[in-house]
């Protein structure tokens, strides 16, 4: 049902996205140290210290919660074919978005989330990706798109 989307949001959310958690998953699992260090701080290849296994426990389960982000995901918007289902799904990650940046904001502080040109790669993916995703789906759901497109019925089809 992701097909009667709109042709941006449908971009975004089946082909963007789905890279993106990949993305999300692959490096807590590249370098667990390098992503422990990278949550906050902009640290470069020669800094990095290597963290205890709680550290790099937590960063390869949230690396694992990406890949369950993306197979659930492509589950959902390529294979329903209830149209609510893909709504409610995205509804979900709207809710998960304004957590998601909350937290990270709320974790650099006033002057490091105000600091965009300090901000590392990570930190653009928590914060700046994310919040263009939120404000996608926000966009979405208001219907600023326009209408999500009308499928035949199975009766139409026969007719």
């Amino acid at each position: 049902m992701a097909s009667q989307l709109p042709a941006f949001p449908r971009t975004i959310f089946t082909i963007v996205e789905p890279i993106s958690l990949i993305g999300g998953f692959l490096g807590p699992f590249v370098d667990p140290d390098w992503f422990i260090a990278s949550q906050l701080d902009s640290p470069d290849a020669s800094s990095v210290v290597p963290r205890d296994d709680n550290a790099r426990l937590v960063a390869l389960q949230l690396g694992n919660v990406y890949g369950l982000l993306f197979m659930v995901g492509v589950a959902v918007l390529y294979t329903t074919t209830e149209l609510k289902v893909v709504r409610n799904y995205l509804i979900a990650l709207w809710i998960a978005d304004i957590s998601h940046v909350g937290v990270t904001c709320w974790l650099l502080g006033w002057d490091r989330t105000l600091d965009v040109g300090s901000w590392n790669a990570v930190t653009w993916g928590n914060v700046g990706f994310t919040t263009f995703l939120c404000l996608t789906r926000t966009a979405y759901l208001l219907g600023l798109f326009g209408p999500d497109r009308k499928t035949a019925t199975a009766s139409k089809k026969a007719a």
